[in-house]
Protein backbone atom coordinates (compact mmCIF):
# COMPACT_ATOMS: atom_id res chain seq x y z
CA UNK A 1 0.00 0.00 0.00
CA UNK A 2 2.29 2.39 1.00
CA UNK A 3 4.56 1.45 -2.31
CA UNK A 4 1.40 2.87 -4.56
CA UNK A 5 1.11 5.87 -2.24
CA UNK A 6 5.09 6.93 -3.03
CA UNK A 7 5.21 6.24 -6.76
CA UNK A 8 2.43 7.93 -7.78
CA UNK A 9 3.83 10.74 -6.31
CA UNK A 10 6.90 10.76 -8.28
CA UNK A 11 7.08 11.84 -12.19
CA UNK A 12 7.90 8.93 -14.17
CA UNK A 13 8.82 7.95 -17.76
CA UNK A 14 7.89 4.73 -19.53
CA UNK A 15 10.21 3.58 -22.00
CA UNK A 16 8.50 0.33 -23.06
CA UNK A 17 8.17 -0.18 -26.69
CA UNK A 18 11.35 2.35 -27.14
CA UNK A 19 15.08 1.05 -29.03
CA UNK A 20 18.07 1.77 -27.01
CA UNK A 21 18.72 5.39 -28.90
CA UNK A 22 15.29 6.81 -28.10
CA UNK A 23 16.01 5.51 -24.57
CA UNK A 24 19.27 7.31 -24.20
CA UNK A 25 17.25 10.79 -25.74
CA UNK A 26 14.32 10.25 -23.42
CA UNK A 27 16.31 9.78 -20.49
CA UNK A 28 18.14 12.98 -20.73
CA UNK A 29 15.62 14.99 -21.76
CA UNK A 30 13.87 13.55 -18.61
CA UNK A 31 16.79 14.35 -16.30
CA UNK A 32 17.06 18.09 -17.61
CA UNK A 33 12.97 18.55 -17.22
CA UNK A 34 13.19 17.27 -13.78
CA UNK A 35 16.30 19.53 -12.80
CA UNK A 36 14.69 22.59 -14.26
CA UNK A 37 11.62 21.32 -12.48
CA UNK A 38 12.97 21.59 -8.96
CA UNK A 39 12.41 17.47 -8.74
CA UNK A 40 14.74 15.62 -6.68
CA UNK A 41 13.49 12.07 -7.35
CA UNK A 42 12.00 10.39 -10.40
CA UNK A 43 11.22 6.91 -11.84
CA UNK A 44 12.15 5.20 -14.94
CA UNK A 45 10.11 2.31 -16.41
CA UNK A 46 12.53 0.28 -18.81
CA UNK A 47 11.28 -2.83 -17.97
CA UNK A 48 12.63 -6.37 -18.13
CA UNK A 49 13.43 -7.69 -20.88
CA UNK A 50 16.53 -8.57 -22.73
CA UNK A 51 17.76 -5.48 -20.76
CA UNK A 52 18.95 -3.67 -23.69
CA UNK A 53 17.08 -0.67 -22.69
CA UNK A 54 17.72 -0.60 -19.14
CA UNK A 55 21.76 -0.78 -20.45
CA UNK A 56 21.07 2.78 -21.98
CA UNK A 57 19.14 4.26 -19.57
CA UNK A 58 22.16 3.18 -16.79
CA UNK A 59 24.95 4.51 -18.88
CA UNK A 60 22.87 7.57 -19.53
CA UNK A 61 22.60 7.90 -16.11
CA UNK A 62 25.88 7.11 -15.06
CA UNK A 63 27.43 9.66 -17.81
CA UNK A 64 25.04 12.89 -16.15
CA UNK A 65 26.38 14.93 -13.60
CA UNK A 66 23.10 15.90 -12.24
CA UNK A 67 22.29 12.54 -11.14
CA UNK A 68 22.89 11.80 -7.33
CA UNK A 69 22.32 8.13 -7.68
CA UNK A 70 20.10 5.52 -9.32
CA UNK A 71 18.91 2.13 -8.07
CA UNK A 72 16.28 -0.74 -8.91
CA UNK A 73 13.12 -0.68 -7.23
CA UNK A 74 12.83 -3.17 -4.45
CA UNK A 75 9.47 -4.31 -5.94
CA UNK A 76 9.42 -3.77 -9.39
CA UNK A 77 13.26 -4.86 -11.15
CA UNK A 78 11.67 -3.15 -14.64
CA UNK A 79 12.10 0.41 -12.59
CA UNK A 80 14.70 2.64 -11.53
CA UNK A 81 14.34 5.22 -9.13
CA UNK A 82 16.73 8.22 -10.33
CA UNK A 83 17.72 11.38 -7.40
CA UNK A 84 19.14 14.23 -8.61
CA UNK A 85 21.93 16.33 -6.46
CA UNK A 86 21.16 19.28 -4.57
CA UNK A 87 23.31 20.61 -2.14
CA UNK A 88 23.18 21.86 1.43
CA UNK A 89 20.31 24.79 0.74
CA UNK A 90 18.41 22.89 -1.45
CA UNK A 91 19.90 24.75 -4.59
CA UNK A 92 21.18 22.57 -7.69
Amino acid sequence: MLYDIFYKNLPFIDLHGVDREIARVMTEDFINENYILGNNKFVIIHGIGEGIVKQSVYNTLLKNRKVKKYYIDMYNEGCTVVELKVDENGKR
